[in-house]
């Protein structure tokens, strides 16, 4: 991809989402997000799209078998879950000293 045009996403590791797109929508319940992949423009979030793989015995797993993990999803199905209002929210970027910091469009308050 691009640098010149690379979008730039409000979301980061570590943040509470709320799924609210498709199989696994839900508006009130937040979840982590364990990864971020801005060229795919995906996410990986903790219980959300699990898929199933099945598995050869190998070395290190003897037994093999079905081994359930979640896959990405597309950043837009997600929206950043702001606690103060309970629900999920838009974000703005504005300057602070200098640094860009995200604010909660909802409740005005500053996301860490």
């Amino acid at each position: 991809m691009n640098n010149r045009f690379k979008p730039k996403f409000s979301i980061k590791k570590g943040d509470n989402v709320v799924v609210v797109a498709g199989d696994d929508k839900d508006l009130k319940k937040p979840r982590v997000v364990l990864a971020v992949y801005p060229d795919e423009a995906k996410i990986l979030v903790e219980g959300v799209n699990i898929q199933t793989k099945h598995t050869k015995p190998t070395a290190q797993n003897t037994k093999g078998g079905i081994v359930k993990k979640e896959a990405p999803v597309a950043i837009s199905n997600v929206m950043l879950w702001d606690a103060k209002s309970g629900a999920a929210t838009r974000v703005k970027r504005s300057r602070d000293n200098g640094k860009l910091i995200r604010v909660s469009k909802k409740s005005g308050e500053v996301i860490k």
